[in-house]
């Protein structure tokens, strides 16, 4: 199947060119300038499959696109946008823009592209068991290529398009959380958001029916028994694979800070685990769930992972599960440390963070400034301090290795990330969310709050599935609640949209 050019025509929003390109199937690429001109030329005359590695390039070559401007078959204006159009299924992470147009152009034109995955349990609204339904769930939404099979049939995943603006990512991600509610309510069940089941798991007798399912069952079948966790998977696009790494160099100081901020499994097995991300305790027991190693470029990177494939610790790329990784599909770093967030609106910050944590990260590898030194076992108890805690404890400065408290390290992050933030039109948006997660408290405490009030399971079942699919407004607050830091525990135990039904 060959690639399309589509021009956007003057005054119509790239994203609804890309929309609409989306529907004929595929991944979605928007270049500019003589990109543009560059990706179009070769679109017209090379097959998919040879152009998509042409893609993270086209900055490279458009100067000499410029110059054979006159023998091109299209030619965009200098100001004009084109969507590329790729074959393949769409979904989070399915292309990545070209960096490097010019200054302002990057929310135009979706410069630095982001998409989100989310994985999702279904329970049983009376019990809080799960319910083996996901695939069943899936083929009722036969057609919706947002929402996919997982690990176990008691789980689902969803996955926003290629987004270039944080209010595009809330919007599919409240979509995309409501549509799958729906059908699981059709069956019988309940979609939550949970880093962890809160109750009992069947073990292997859940794992889903897929070949490769089934043979990371056979190889890896204590490990996979306690698997079925849900994360949440934020897709940056990067412009080479070479970049990529240098970038995850430069993450794996602030990953025990995003897990911090999205920590959201703290009930397992019907009890509390002492735990903000139970998760990652359990996630931790594949050999290769572990913050990212420095690599000089991606042929080192590469190896590694044939290394772990090699001796038995990972059955394929995709399952090398570093914290962040260059994506085994997609032309992006996919950072994988967050558990799946209670609410859209701490996805959406945690997708608006880690974006920015890349464009700094790309920032400061195109100037030449050296990655900091974060040794793994400082990383690792960073990381372990996060998981334990989440912000309502200590933590641990994975440079220093001195201990220094969450909110301190969610500080540095945010200032860390302030000027890409403004670069993309961020700023207001995530401080916004930062102040509501103050004053409504991350995932694991509004969890645990509602555990420890003594509900019954369907009131605390039916409570983290309206906290699902509550909204994303920056910095709302209803009117009664005590603001950021007064009272914060109380305001979360009684929040509206927590309340059991009567």
């Amino acid at each position: 199947m060959m690639a399309r050019t589509l021009p956007i025509p003057a005054g119509q929003p790239p994203g609804a060119a890309r929309k609409a390109a989306g529907h004929a199937a595929g991944q979605v690429v928007t270049l500019a300038g003589a990109e543009a001109v560059a990706v179009q030329a070769a679109a017209s005359i090379t097959r998919a499959a040879v152009l998509w590695p042409l893609i993270p390039a086209a900055h490279a070559v458009a100067g000499l696109a410029s110059a054979l401007g006159p023998w091109l078959p299209l030619r965009p204006l200098p100001g004009q946008s084109v969507v590329v159009v790729m074959p393949g299924s769409g979904g989070a992470g399915r292309g990545a823009a070209v960096p490097g147009s010019a200054p302002g152009a990057g929310r135009a034109a979706g410069a630095i592209t982001v998409g989100v995955e989310e994985e999702f349990v279904l329970l049983d609204p009376s019990t809080g068991a799960v319910v083996l339904a996901g695939p069943e769930l899936v083929r009722l939404l036969d057609g919706e290529p947002g929402v996919q099979q997982e690990l176990m049939r008691f789980q689902v995943e969803t996955g926003t398009g290629v987004c270039t603006g944080l209010d595009e990512v809330g919007g599919e991600l409240v979509r995309l959380r409501r549509l799958a509610a729906a059908a699981a309510a059709r069956l019988g069940c309940r979609l939550v958001a949970s880093g962890v089941a809160p109750y009992r798991t069947p073990g292997l007798a859940a794992v889903t029916g897929q070949a490769r399912y089934r043979e990371l069952a056979r190889r890896y079948g204590r490990v996979v028994a306690e698997a079925g966790t849900c994360g949440c998977h934020v897709h940056v696009g990067v412009p080479s694979r070479d970049l990529g790494v240098q970038v995850l160099a430069r993450l794996r100081p602030w990953l025990g800070p995003l897990l911090a901020v999205t920590a959201n499994s703290p009930i397992a097995g019907g009890h509390d685990t002492g735990w903000a991300s139970w998760r990652h305790v359990i996630q931790s027991r594949w050999p290769t769930a572990t913050p990212p190693a420095v690599w000089p470029d991606a042929a080192a990177y590469d190896a590694a992972v044939r290394g772990l494939i090699g001796q038995g610790a990972a059955l394929d790329e995709r399952s090398v599960y570093f914290l962040a990784r260059l994506s085994p599909r997609y032309p992006t770093v996919e950072v994988r440390v967050a558990d799946v967030c209670l609410d859209a609106g701490t996805a959406v910050l945690a997708a608006g963070l880690t974006r920015a944590l890349v464009a700094t990260a790309l920032a400061e590898a195109r100037r030449g400034t050296p990655a900091p030194t974060a040794p793994a076992r400082r990383v690792a108890a960073a990381l372990a301090a996060a998981a334990r805690h989440g912000l309502a404890g200590p933590g641990i400065d994975p440079v220093t290795g001195q201990p220094a408290g969450a909110r301190v390290l969610r500080a540095r992050l945010l200032e860390h990330v302030r000027p890409a933030l403004s670069d993309h039109g961020d700023t207001e948006t995530i401080t916004g969310l930062l102040d509501r997660l103050d004053d409504q408290g991350t995932g694991a405490d509004r969890q645990r709050a509602l555990f420890t009030r003594g509900l019954s399971t369907p009131a605390f079942i039916t409570a983290l599935a309206r906290a699902t699919l509550s909204g994303c407004e920056p910095g709302r607050q209803r009117p009664g609640y005590p603001g950021p830091g007064s009272g914060r525990r109380a305001a979360v135990s009684r929040r509206h949209d927590e309340q059991p039904e009567a």
